[in-house]
């Protein structure tokens, strides 16, 4: 074992898992505020304003997805174990998620091409329900996989069920809310006019419910593994962890903050919620992860247990050194390109 833990044996895992990390998390922020609006749908009960909410995101909404693609595949190509472990336990989650994904996005064009507003509000309904059914069901597959994977030597070994939990619940419902407010958020950044005040009522709103689902997650989360407890509620590792719920706090109050503050002189004043938003989930994952950290299929596998031979590994990395710099510039280029605020139905200005 400690021959397989030196030199590329060791960093490759690691470097592939900060990676994989890294695109989750990008796909959590891009295609979380996409999906928030769709939940929000039910709060907009003009179809002026849903057609403005919908340009917001029309011309980046595709690409935004394509972390998930990069996530997913990377996690079959480096750590196969993990794919074959993760994948059997979550099928039904996933499976759910995915329909969601191109029911919302079939709903998302047919929108534009119905023949009346009746039809148009049923395609607007269709938007929602799959945004809804997407965000709850990647919550409940996060909430499975951080309580536990039940596995026997090299496979899995739990029940068709064990993928729905008490808690596995509260993290659908958890991240459902935090889409939300970075809907409303990016609607206060992008809008101006009566969605702007209506978004800005919304993130209140959904701010109180996301920094309730934060504090409620995390009390339970300690209590889900042993390993958990040991990295947050031991001594000296709580003093370790400590800054990730010391800069929660501050965001918070920083947010709040910001929300408070007149929000009407357009730019980067209105981005702050938006950012400061980000920054909750930035931290929350980064919670997750010192929690979890090395492990990547809880409690049985860690990074290096799981990951595909070295020379798999550095083939890989080659096509990505290529691959992601071109999908940064590219997605970096499209926010760049619409970064204006949306009036009315027609698009940018």
């Amino acid at each position: 074992m400690e021959e397989a833990l030196t030199g590329w044996a060791f960093w490759l895992p690691l470097i592939w898992a900060v990676l994989i990390a890294l695109a989750v998390f990008f796909y959590v922020c891009m295609d979380g505020f996409d999906l928030g609006i769709g939940i929000l749908f039910p709060f907009m009960p003009e179809k002026a304003e849903r057609d403005v909410a919908v340009n917001t995101v029309a011309p980046v909404w595709d690409g935004n997805e394509t972390w998930l693609v990069l996530g997913g595949g990377g996690l079959l190509a480096v750590f196969p174990l993990a794919y074959a472990v993760v994948l059997p336990a979550l099928y039904m989650p996933l499976i759910l998620m995915l329909l969601a994904l191109v029911f919302r996005g079939v709903a998302f064009e047919m929108r534009f091409r119905a023949e009346n507003e009746t039809q148009q509000l049923w395609w607007d309904r269709a938007f929602s329900w799959g945004s809804m059914l997407a965000a709850f069901m990647q919550g409940i597959a996060l909430g499975a996989f951080v309580q536990g994977i039940e596995v026997v030597g090299r496979a899995y070994a739990g029940g068709w069920w064990d993928w729905l939990s008490p808690f596995s619940v509260l993290t659908g419902v958890a991240l459902m809310v935090g889409y939300a407010l970075l809907g409303a958020c990016w609607l206060l950044w992008k809008t101006e006019g009566p969605l702007h005040t209506r978004a800005a009522s919304l993130a209140w709103r959904f701010a109180v419910a996301t920094v309730g689902a934060i504090a409620l997650v995390s009390a339970i989360m300690p209590f889900l593994q042993p390993a958990f407890a040991a990295r947050w509620l031991s001594f000296p590792n709580l003093l370790l962890a400590a800054p990730v719920p010391l800069l929660v706090a501050f965001l918070i109050w920083r947010f709040f903050h910001a929300l408070a503050e007149d929000t009407g002189h357009g730019g980067m004043v209105d981005a702050r919620p938006f950012m400061l938003a980000l920054g909750l989930f930035a931290l929350s994952y980064a919670g997750l992860g010192v929690s979890m950290w090395p492990m990547i299929v809880p409690p049985a596998f860690n990074i290096w247990e799981a990951a595909a031979p070295p020379a798999s590994q550095g083939f890989l990395l080659v096509g990505a050194a290529v691959l992601i710099p071109v999908i940064l510039a590219y997605t970096g280029y499209v926010y760049w390109l619409f970064r204006g605020k949306v009036t009315h139905e027609s698009g940018y200005h």
